[in-house]
């Protein structure tokens, strides 16, 4: 899929977790009928010395990742009307693994039950943490990528057929667990939020910058464990901002709840308002 890693091409698989087994078999899954439809790959497998053409392929591959992009930035603006046109606000969270995106967010879902909240699962394999969201009660789909290390705007397009969130919901993307693809990637979401926690380094602003480059909210998760750790907030948020300036640095816990009103206050925030017209909110995709 991208030049930035390698990871290939996918056999992405969306799965629908539902309540009524007999009727929807939960293993039952939709594949896609475009995954990765792009066949190429962008390593530079010429193993061979000829100086005199060597950089060719360096502009080809240059010439198809920008036209990946550019496809994947042309679905991406159809999923931003299409979400647009239903009031729904979609914030693609993004993280290493492990930094705590699912505890994060089954915290989330359940202080804010007074809204409706959909997901969208974004995993190599597994339905773990779909699981997880849909004992909640909050409505989720998953998406397995199969050697993909990000999701795209085909796969978001997908899922939200199969999700069909109602209007007004506060739709949280978790991405796959991966700080350096997903920046790449416009799914139509409203923001990206980068979580990351205090045992990954101070440092981690600095190291994947592109990530942070692209946060409209770096969420500090973990802050309970400062007290264990080698973690500098203070210049971790400078290095942050010397990336990023002005973008909100919220410390928080997922687990004691420390910092997580902050985070509420800004979901608010993001709330889009309604479609301003009847034509508006009717219009096809």
């Amino acid at each position: 899929m991208c030049a930035t890693c390698g990871c290939g091409d996918s056999t992405a698989m969306i799965t629908v977790l539902r309540d009524h087994p007999h009727e929807h078999d939960p293993d039952h899954r939709h594949e896609p009928d475009h995954q990765h439809a792009h066949g190429h790959h962008h390593g530079h497998e010429h193993g061979h010395e000829h100086a005199d053409h060597v950089h060719v392929p360096i502009t080809e591959t240059v010439t198809l990742e920008q036209k990946v992009l550019a496809k994947n930035d042309r679905l991406a603006q159809h999923n931003r009307d299409r979400l647009r046109r239903g009031g729904i606000v979609a914030l693609n969270v993004t993280s290493s693994p492990g930094a705590g995106k699912t505890t994060l967010l089954e915290r989330t879902i359940r202080d804010l039950s007074d809204r409706p909240i959909a997901v969208v699962e974004g995993d190599q394999e597994t339905l773990l943490d779909a699981q997880r969201i849909k004992a909640t009660g909050c409505r989720v789909v998953q998406v397995n990528t199969g050697a993909g290390c990000h999701l795209d705007a085909e796969m978001m397009r997908h899922a939200l057929d199969e999700l069909d969130p109602a209007p007004g919901t506060l739709l949280f993307i978790e991405n796959v667990g991966n700080l350096v693809c997903p920046a790449l990637f416009d799914l139509g979401e409203l923001a990206k939020v980068v979580v990351f926690s205090v045992t990954e380094g101070t440092d981690k602003p600095l190291k994947y910058p592109h990530m942070f480059a692209a946060a409209g909210l770096v969420l500090v998760n973990k802050i309970d464990l400062i007290p264990y750790v080698d973690f500098d907030l203070d210049r971790c948020a400078e290095y942050a901002h010397s990336i990023n300036p002005g973008v909100p640095i919220m410390p928080v816990s997922a687990i004691t709840g420390e910092g997580l009103p902050s985070w509420y206050t800004w979901l608010s925030g993001q709330m889009s308002p309604p479609p301003t017209s009847l034509e508006e909110a009717s219009s096809p995709a």
